[in-house]
């Protein structure tokens, strides 16, 4: 299926406490898209087995199976487009997106927002975040060979401490404004455009 049919493909990836779910969700809302959180579907999970996100992390590492559902559902609404996909492997899962973006932030400052979110303590936050970083790195090499320290499928890499969360999201929208803008130019030009 072509891009132009199945409507644009955003994946938004990120380190824990990097803005992901905020921009996210902010640039479905703005560019009409559907949004999509890996992140949800994982709390959710964990919620509906009574367990916090730490126990259901270990009990992914024992299994893969709650790691390829969740990466299978990436895959099949990246197949559906019209949507901003948030997930620490969209941009592996979704390998035909149009815009892949990776969220990053200095340690100290995502700690700092996962504290103020979670109700924790710097030092419980700091402790849950190395965690369950260090068990996503290994199920992700473990089960797919991925590393997910390598950069280099992203098209853009940000550091969401350099901006407000306002500043950030229109500098996401900009990109794919110029994006659309690029490819609007190109079709009119007679070339081929598939996005």
């Amino acid at each position: 299926m072509s891009r132009r049919r199945r409507g644009l493909v955003i994946t938004v990836s990120g380190l824990h406490g990097s803005g992901t779910s905020t921009q996210a969700r902010r640039l479905a809302e703005s560019l009409g898209l559907r949004y999509i959180s890996a992140g949800l579907l994982f709390r959710r999970i964990a919620e509906e087995r009574g367990l916090t996100l730490e126990e259901l992390s270990r009990l992914a590492e024992e299994s893969p199976e709650l790691d390829r559902m969740i990466d299978e559902r990436t895959k099949e609404e990246a197949r559906r487009g019209g949507v901003v996909i948030d997930a620490t492997l969209a941009g592996w899962m979704a390998e035909d997106a149009d815009l892949k973006i990776f969220l990053t932030a200095p340690l100290e400052e995502r700690v700092r927002r996962i504290a103020r979110r979670e109700g924790l303590s710097l030092e419980e936050a700091m402790r849950e975040t190395l965690k369950r970083e260090r068990s996503e790195r290994e199920r992700f090499k473990r089960y797919y060979g991925i590393d997910i320290n390598d950069l280099s499928i992203y098209d853009v890499v940000l550091n969401t401490a350099l901006f407000k969360p306002d500043v950030t999201a229109r500098i996401l929208r900009g990109i794919v404004e110029e994006l659309r803008r690029g490819r609007k130019h190109r079709s009119d030009d007679g070339c081929q455009v598939r996005g």
